[in-house]
C-alpha cells in the first residue's frame, strides 16, 4: 500500500477535500499528519484549538483514507521555550541550542518530559478512538540534527543517577573506567562531569557509558509516549520513523516498544553519508547506490521484528544534502517497488505538495506548489495502479544469510577509531553489498539473537562479544565469518585480558597481538587459493594454529578458520571481500548469481524482483514472459521486473 505525509495546516482549508480526493486517485491509503503542528494545536498555554484538526481528519476519513496520527513533540512552540528554557539542549562546548528550527529539547529535562507527556495525553485522548485513525507515530526522527547527546545540567544529573544504578559505588565505577589513569578517580557520583570539553581526549569508558545513558533516555522517552497512546487508542499500531545510517542511539531496544518500525528513505541525500570516492558518488548521483536503501530496509525490517514501513519516501530532489540532484526518470517508482520487495507494508511519500515557504521549500513533493503532479507524483501514481492490478503481495520469507549488526560497535569505533577512516557503518555496508552482489537476500540480526535457520552468518565487526552473543554463535551450525576488531573490547572499554577477540576464543582459537591503521595510500596485499586482493584501512596480526586460508605478503595469516568459523584480519578491499564471501557462501550450497554492479535481486514469497540502477539493459534469467507481473525478460535502465516462481 501507499501513503503520504500531509500538512493541512500549511494549506487553505478549501483545498483539503480536493487533496483527499486526488490522494485516492494516486492510490494512497494512509496519510500521516500533525507531527509538527503543536503551535496550531495549542497556540497558547492550556488553550487548545482542535477545530481545524478535527475537520482535517474528518475530511481525510470521509475520502476513505486512513490517518497515521503523530505526537507533535519534535517541534515545541515558542511560548513553551520562553516559559521553560530549561528544556533546551546544550552542545559539547556548553552552548545552548535555541529555538528556530526543530528538536530543540533535551531528553533529560524533567520539564520537557512532563510537557511531552501532557501534549501526548491530550492528542491521544482526543483522537485515540477516532474511526479514521489507524495508527500512531511517536515524535519524528529521534536524534535528528545531532540531538541525542546533550550536556546540560539536567543531562549530567540524570547521567549520575544512571551511573549509580549501574555501578552502585564510586569504587566500582573507578575500577570499570580505569580512572587510576591520569588521576581521574572520583570520590562520589556527584563528582562526575560530562565527558566533553577537556584539554584532550576524555576517558573512552566514560564516553561509552554516556552514549549508553543517552540511548536509554531516548528509549524511555519513546516508551512514555507509547504507553500513553496505548491507553487511549487500543487496537491501533504505534511506530516511529527512524533515519538512514543513523546510529546515535541503539534502535534495537526502542523497537521492542513498537508494533511497526518505519524509516525515512532519501536515497540521493543519504548517498553523502557513506564512504564513496568521487567517481563512485558521481556514478550513483541520480539513482543512489543500489544497496543504500535496501541496507536500511533490511535493518528496519529486523528492528520492527518483521513489520516495517517507509514513512517518508524521497519523491524528487531534496533540500538538505550537500548537492541535491533530480532523480533519474523511473527511480521514484523503482525505490517504491524496491521497498515493497524487501517487505514494506506501506511506502509513504514525503510530501503531498512541495511547500513554497520556510526551510524545506526546495524539497519536492508528489505535487508542485501549483497543485499539479510532479514527476515523482506521476511515478507514484503508476505504482498505485500497478499495486491495484497485482493485488496483495506474499509475506517475506527469512533470508539465507544473517548480518549481525551492533550499535555499540559504531559508538566504540567512533570514540576510539585508531584510524581516521575506520567507520563501522562503511564496513557493514560493504559486507552487505558483497552478499547482495551474489544475488542473495540478507537479514539483519541483533547481537545475541538466535541464528537458527541461517546457512551463513557474517559479523563485519562486533567490538564487545556478550555472553548472549557468544551463546548464539556457539549454537549455530551456519558458516560464520568474523571481521576486524571483533571482541576487541570488554563491556568497560578495555582490551580483554586474553587479548582480542576476547571470549570468542572459546569458539575460534586466535589472538590478535597487534593492529595497525593504514593511511589511504597504503595497502597490504593478500593472496590465498582462489583469493587475491588487499587489506586497507586496518590490519591485524594473528597468533593461531588454525588453518590459514589466505596470507599477507609478509607471510602472516590474513584469513584463518576451520569448519564453520573464520576470522578476517583486516578491512578487505572489494576484490578480496567478494572472493572471501563467495567462497564461504558457495561452500554451504547457497545459489550464487554474480550480478552487475547496477543490478540487484530481492525475493518476497514466491516473487522475485529485479532492479536496474544502471545505464544498459539487463537480461533477466527467466525468459517466459507469462511469469512476469511487472516488466519482462529485459530490464531497462531504472526499470523493475517481477516474476513468479515456477
Amino acid at each position: 500500500m501507499l501513503g503520504v505525509c500531509y500538512y493541512p495546516e500549511h494549506w487553505p482549508e478549501e483545498w483539503w477535500e480536493d487533496d483527499a480526493r486526488r490522494m485516492r486517485e494516486v492510490g494512497i491509503t494512509f496519510v500521516r499528519i500533525a507531527e509538527f503542528a503543536w503551535s496550531r494545536i495549542e497556540p497558547e498555554p492550556g488553550r487548545f484549538d482542535w477545530g481545524w484538526l478535527d475537520r482535517a481528519i474528518d475530511t481525510l476519513g470521509a475520502a476513505g483514507l486512513k490517518v497515521v496520527m503523530c505526537t507533535p513533540t519534535a517541534t515545541p512552540p515558542k511560548w513553551l521555550v520562553d516559559r521553560h528554557p530549561d528544556i533546551l539542549p546544550v552542545n559539547e562546548h556548553g552552548g545552548t541550542r535555541g529555538f528556530g528550527s526543530r528538536r530543540h529539547t533535551s531528553f533529560s529535562s524533567r520539564t520537557w518530559l512532563r510537557e511531552s507527556a501532557r501534549i501526548t495525553e491530550e492528542v491521544a485522548r482526543r483522537y485515540g478512538a477516532h474511526d479514521a485513525v489507524a495508527g500512531w507515530q511517536t515524535d519524528n526522527e529521534f536524534g535528528c540534527h545531532d540531538t541525542v547527546l546533550s550536556y546540560g545540567r539536567e543531562d549530567v544529573a540524570a547521567f549520575r543517577t544512571w551511573l549509580r544504578h549501574r555501578y552502585q559505588t564510586p569504587e566500582a565505577l573507578n575500577q570499570a573506567w580505569g580512572n587510576v589513569f591520569w588521576s581521574m578517580e572520583v570520590g562520589g557520583f556527584d563528582e562526575i562531569v560530562a565527558p566533553v570539553g577537556a584539554v584532550t581526549e576524555t576517558n573512552p569508558a566514560a564516553r561509552l557509558d554516556y552514549w549508553r545513558f543517552a540511548s536509554d533516555q531516548v528509549a524511555a522517552y519513546n516508551r512514555m509516549q507509547v504507553e500513553i497512546i496505548r491507553r487511549h487508542s487500543p487496537g491501533r499500531f504505534v511506530t516511529h520513523n527512524f533515519m538512514g545510517f543513523f546510529q546515535e542511539f541503539d534502535h534495537w531496544p526502542l523497537g521492542e516498544d513498537l508494533d511497526i518500525a518505519s524509516w525515512d528513505s532519501y536515497p540521493l541525500g543519504t548517498l553523502e553519508k557513506i564512504a564513496c570516492d568521487d567517481d563512485e558518488r558521481a556514478r550513483w548521483a541520480r539513482t543512489s547506490h543500489p544497496d543504500l536503501a535496501p541496507f536500511n530496509h533490511d535493518l528496519y525490517r529486523a528492528v520492527g521484528r518483521g513489520r516495517w514501513w517507509v514513512m517518508e519516501q524521497q519523491p524528487g530532489p531534496v533540500n538538505w544534502a550537500a548537492w541535491n540532484p533530480v532523480p533519474k526518470p523511473g527511480m521514484v517508482r523503482l525505490w517504491s517497488w524496491e521497498a515493497l520487495a524487501h517487505g514494506a507494508e506501506v511506502v509513504s511519500y514525503f510530501r503531498w505538495r512541495q511547500c513554497p515557504f520556510a526551510q524545506e521549500q526546495m524539497h519536492a513533493g508528489l505535487n508542485r506548489p501549483d497543485r499539479k503532479l510532479s514527476p515523482g507524483g506521476q511515478e507514484a501514481t503508476q505504482v498505485g495502479q500497478e499495486l491495484a492490478r497485482i493485488g496483495a503481495l506474499p509475506a517475506s520469507a527469512p533470508a539465507p544469510v544473517a548480518l549481525v549488526f551492533d550499535y555499540e560497535t559504531s559508538w566504540i569505533t567512533r570514540i576510539q577509531p585508531q584510524g581516521r577512516d575506520f567507520r563501522y557503518t562503511d564496513l557493514a555496508f560493504r559486507w552487505y553489498e558483497a552478499i547482495r552482489r551474489l544475488g542473495l537476500d540478507v537479514d539483519f540480526v541483533r547481537p545475541g539473537a538466535s541464528l537458527a535457520g541461517y546457512k551463513a552468518v557474517v559479523v563485519p565487526s562486533l567490538a564487545t562479544v556478550s555472553e548472549a552473543a557468544l551463546q548464539a554463535f556457539a549454537a549455530t551450525d551456519a558458516i560464520t565469518l568474523f571481521g576486524p576488531r571483533t571482541g576487541s573490547k570488554t563491556r568497560d572499554f578495555s582490551i580483554p585480558d586474553e587479548l582480542p577477540p576476547g571470549p570468542l576464543q572459546e569458539l575460534l582459537p586466535v589472538k590478535v597481538t597487534q593492529v595497525a591503521s593504514l593511511r589511504p595510500n597504503l595497502v597490504e596485499p593478500v593472496e590465498g587459493p582462489g583469493l587475491k586482493g588487499s587489506i586497507r584501512r586496518w590490519r591485524e596480526w594473528l597468533e593461531t594454529d588454525l588453518p590459514v586460508q589466505a596470507s599477507f605478503a609478509d607471510g602472516a595469516p590474513a584469513l584463518v578458520g576451520d569448519g564453520n568459523r573464520f576470522y578476517l584480519a583486516g578491512w578487505p578491499d572489494p576484490a578480496l571481500l567478494r572472493g572471501v564471501i563467495a567462497d564461504l557462501l558457495g561452500s554451504v550450497g547457497l545459489p550464487l548469481t554474480e550480478l552487475p554492479e547496477a543490478v540487484r535481486l530481492r525475493r518476497r514469497g514466491n516473487l522475485t524482483f529485479a532492479f536496474n540502477y544502471g545505464e544498459i539493459d539487463w537480461a533477466a534469467p527467466v525468459k517466459d514472459a507469462g511469469r512476469y507481473l511487472l516488466g519482462g525478460p529485459v530490464v531497462p535502465p531504472q526499470g523493475v521486473a517481477c516474476w513468479r516462481a515456477e
